[in-house]
């Protein structure tokens, strides 16, 4: 917003004014809540004071809940959703119940654990919480909800009944929700399922009763979650934590009774047992990841599936992974047509699937990785070999990672050795994965870090920041000024490894990835820019400019300063209490040097 135009309004009548400003009197807003770093520990709320009705604190962390049985007619059919007042679409519906069981093939007998990601419906309203909307602007950017999609986390149980006619009891207990907490899920999942099965109904009225009295996800606090008898302690990352550290290790040094289960993460998978199959070829997985190009895992139970899909989007962390992915993908899903075509090529996506028929419709992807069951951890599977494409013709073709892309970047050999040491002196799970994620994360980082520096380069400098002019705007991204920076400042500085930096940097510049990035990265300079000229403008002293202005320019600049107000209620803008106050006094100020009859008409449209 210029506010050069503050003043230059132009003649008008008195009557003219006052309908404007009356018409302007008639927006009330909520006051602004002022950004800044999530909310820490020892502030736990169960959000009733926040005068959140019923089902509110359920909706905070579910959608519903959904049990899915298999009826001999009808096949796969919800059989409960829960609340009954839970909204789906039909096309919802018949996705959750495909995603909920494993593919006939897949023989998982037992239990069975797993996760799916789906389409939300196109058109349906989309119900924003906004309460807990401003806690996502606290979230690590691989952690915000995607408004576009489901998660929904699967306890299948398939057990021999004689009783029944098929001769097995099989039922799925489906969690629906916006949040990608696989982990916590999961935990919740093996917590309620198996009781739910000897149970039923009033037995999961009671667990989502215990859901609904959780405190909010906010993000940075420590949060204890009683659910049937448990008491689960976690911890949601913010974007304030530094990467790769948990914060929750700190306190479990504090014995407690009363915990049962301390999560230390909240999101992450056993990195280590997913990647170890193909762990010689982990970091060409991570460029293709990293470029978004389109990848087919093949795994024998959605279990191997989606763990292997959600440990690719994780490994380029803390870079959002921009495209789509679905942990685990059915020939019935209603994407089924658009993303096996081959009127085009494939698309950017990471695809899971158990069913062997995708060897043959998946054949023309560039990328596929297959994989036997995972072991256990402290089970070392034989290592997959790097094959050509027109080998995967069978459907019983060996594990392996089909490609032909040749890596940009030459293999560290160093993690490699440290992971095969691990292996021999049978290093526990949970550490080689720490070792991994670390590497991951060292590798991203000294990818992103010389693109960092170039767009904060892009930055224009705050004495051109004038109250009385729009604020300045972010320059304009030019690939071959930024490859120039390279040669001084690139990921040489922070990375051991060697190779062709430069065409990966080309080729991420192309991707959905970059895109997303730079994106993000663009409306964080721009809210930060916004916040400056909030800054500037409160400095000013209004109270002369107006002793230089008519009575409509004034009227019309004070319309302005709670239009900035609004916005920097509405976009989060990190902008500092006291300067939120600041401005508000000033309007107040301004008005009260105004007539009485325009006084009444400003007052009346609040935030002053």
């Amino acid at each position: 917003m210029a506010l050069r135009s503050l003043a230059g309004s132009g003649p008008c009548s008195r009557e003219a004014l006052d309908e404007a400003v009356a018409e302007a009197g008639g927006r009330e807003a909520p006051a602004p809540v002022a950004a800044g770093p999530a909310l820490e520990d020892d502030e736990e709320d169960d959000g009733r004071g926040r005068g959140l009705l019923r089902w509110d604190g359920f909706s905070a962390w579910l959608h519903c809940v959904c049990v899915v049985g298999f009826d001999l007619e009808l096949g796969q059919a919800v059989e409960v959703i829960y609340p009954q007042h839970s909204k789906l679409t039909d096309k919802e519906k018949t996705n959750i119940c495909y995603l909920s069981f494993p593919d006939s093939n897949s023989g998982c007998l037992g239990d069975t654990q797993f996760c799916f990601r789906f389409r939300r419906s196109s058109g349906r309203r989309v119900s924003l919480h906004c309460l807990l909307d401003q806690f996502d602007k606290d979230l690590p950017v691989y952690l915000k909800k995607d408004p576009a999609y489901f998660y929904g986390y699967v306890y299948f149980r398939q057990v021999r009944d004689k009783t029944l006619k098929r001769g097995y009891f099989q039922k799925s207990l489906v969690l629906i929700s916006k949040l990608p907490y696989i982990h916590f899920f999961h935990t919740v999942l093996k917590q309620i399922a198996p009781e739910y099965f000897e149970k039923n109904e009033p037995y999961l009225e009671a667990a989502c009763n215990d859901v609904d009295r959780w405190p909010a996800p906010v993000p940075g606090k420590t949060l204890h979650l009683p659910i049937m008898g448990v008491v689960m302690k976690v911890r949601i990352p913010t974007c304030y934590d530094k990467p790769g550290t948990t914060q929750i290790t700190q306190l479990t040094q504090q014995a407690n009774t009363h915990i049962s289960v301390i999560l230390p993460t909240v999101h992450e998978v056993d990195l280590f047992r997913c990647f170890c199959p193909v762990f010689l070829h982990s970091q060409m997985l991570w460029e293709l990841v990293l470029l978004g190009e389109p990848l087919v895992v093949m795994a024998p139970s959605p279990s191997e599936s989606s763990e292997t899909v959600l440990a690719l989007v994780n490994c380029i962390s803390p870079l959002k992974y921009f495209s789509d992915f679905r942990p685990y993908f059915t020939i019935h899903d209603s994407e089924f047509k658009e993303y096996t075509t081959r009127t085009q090529a494939p698309p950017s996506v990471i695809l899971g699937v158990t069913n062997p028929f995708f060897a043959k419709t998946l054949q023309h992807w560039p990328h596929i990785i297959r994989i036997g069951d995972l072991k256990p951890a402290g089970e070392i599977p034989k290592q997959v070999k790097v094959k050509k494409l027109k080998n995967l013709k069978t459907l019983d073709s060996k594990p392996g990672v089909y490609t032909s892309y040749k890596p940009y970047l030459n293999r560290d050999e160093e993690i490699i050795k440290q992971l095969q040491k691990g292996v021999q002196q049978k290093r526990p799970s949970e550490a080689q994965s720490i070792i991994l994620r670390r590497y991951f994360l060292e590798l991203t980082q000294s990818f992103i870090i010389p693109l960092e520096r170039y767009v904060a380069s892009l930055m224009p400098l705050q004495k051109t920041i004038s109250p009385w002019k729009s604020p300045p705007q972010l320059r304009q991204f030019l690939p071959e000024e930024f490859m120039k920076t390279l040669e001084k400042a690139g990921p040489q500085l922070t990375s051991r490894i060697k190779g062709d930096w430069i065409g990966l940097y080309r080729h991420f510049l192309k991707s959905p990835n970059f895109d997303g990035w730079f994106k993000t990265r663009r409306k964080e300079i721009t809210q930060k820019l916004e916040a400056l000229h909030l800054e500037a403008l409160c400095e000013e002293d209004l109270l002369l400019w107006i002793q230089k202005h008519t009575e409509v320019e004034t009227v019309d600049l004070v319309l302005k300063l709670k239009n900035k107000l609004l916005q920097a209620d509405r976009e989060h803008l990190p902008v500092k209490p006291d300067t939120m106050e600041k401005l508000r006094t000033h309007i107040d100020a301004i008005i009260l040097a105004l007539p009485e009859d325009l006084q009444s008409i400003l007052l009346k449209t609040g935030m002053t």
